[in-house]
């Protein structure tokens, strides 16, 4: 499979580690309109053809596949532009900036009859396709009560009266202006695919809650106004009637970045725990719910979302987690921002 990669900030380096080590990729170019990033990338990488637009690379076309590692705000008109030349895309997340251009790029790629996958990080921990598997197999009952948590530290850790702390480009994560949509746009998705794919159960129905703290007096650096939410509270109701609350912070001291899901049935409990020192899967179920036991459970690793749209490629068999699947988690994150103006519960 021969990659283009389109994006080469900090990002890429991940992605090109990741491609790099399977069997049968080929990185033969890459795309940048910050000529000292693309040269760099390209010369760490060895990739011979560089381009500082999409339009010259597409020209070009000697590729099957795009990686797009583009700002949040770019996934939509670049991933249209290169569904249109007929190359297939992984792209990261969040697949656009609402719901209603993620379809359009769902709508493209179905159309045009491409792999199309989003890079849902989390989907590569082992521990968290065995909690689904679990749940999947009645161990611990019908599913009652979800509680779910994406905790960050970042902004607990900056100084904000130190001008010198506060320079360079995290600042625009913090503001609308320059296409932010805060914790709940940055990492709201991840938890919200982490709980509805161990479940196995979608959210139906929701109401939220969105925070942001000051600080600075007048809610302003430069040229960003901070008015992204920092805090946000979804309480939400599943398919099968389940009801849960999930929640994100960038100020949780002590997490750096953090994921936790807590599954309660009617026959047993699941909590699952994965962060920077790894993962933790344990169980409560059967005999040892009368006495409070809890197991650990080990997991075996699994094909990571970059081995899995390489098989896609190369079979033509659509793999998880696909456009679709990604504009359905956006339009919960949609109706966040919106139930957080008006306090009214909402059906999905």
């Amino acid at each position: 499979m021969r990659l283009l990669i389109l994006g080469t900030g900090r990002m890429a380096n991940s992605h090109a580690k990741a491609f790099q080590a399977i069997e049968g990729v080929q990185m033969v170019g890459a795309v940048d309109t910050i000529p000292e990033n693309l040269a760099t990338f390209c010369d760490t990488y060895g990739i011979a053809n560089r381009f500082s637009s999409l339009d010259d690379a597409l020209a070009w076309g000697d590729f099957d596949a795009v990686d797009n590692i583009t700002p949040d705000s770019i996934h939509h008109p670049t991933t249209l532009k290169v569904l249109a030349a007929g190359k297939h895309v992984f792209c990261e997340k969040p697949l656009a900036p609402n719901y209603g251009l993620a379809m359009e790029m769902v709508e493209a790629a179905e159309q045009a009859g491409l792999i199309n996958m989003v890079n849902l990080t989390y989907r590569n921990v082992a521990e968290l396709h065995k909690a689904r598997e679990i749940i999947a197999s009645g161990a611990i009952g019908e599913v009652k009560h979800i509680e779910a948590s994406y905790l960050q530290h970042w902004l607990a850790l900056r100084d904000f009266n130190d001008a010198a702390n506060l320079a360079g480009t995290w600042l625009w994560r913090l503001s609308k202006g320059h296409g932010s949509n805060g914790t709940v746009g940055d990492i709201g998705i991840h938890i919200l695919d982490f709980t509805t794919f161990a479940i196995g159960q979608p959210i139906v129905a929701m109401n939220s809650r969105l925070q942001t703290f000051q600080k600075v007096p007048g809610d302003r650096i430069g040229e960003y106004v901070l008015d992204a939410n920092d805090s946000f509270i979804i309480s939400a109701e599943f398919a099968n009637g389940a009801i849960g609350t999930i929640h994100s912070s960038r100020w949780a001291s002590g997490h750096s970045n953090d994921q936790r899901l807590r599954v309660y049935g009617n026959k047993g409990g699941l909590e699952l725990s994965h962060g920077h020192w790894g993962s933790l899967l344990r169980v409560c179920a059967g005999e040892d719910v009368a006495t409070s036991t809890w197991r650990e459970v080990k997991a075996e690793p699994v094909k990571t979302n970059y081995q899995r749209f390489v098989e896609a490629v190369q079979t033509g068999v659509q793999a998880d987690p696909d456009f679709r699947h990604a504009a359905e988690l956006q339009k919960i994150l949609d109706l966040a921002l919106v139930a957080d103006l008006d306090r009214k519960e909402y059906r999905v």
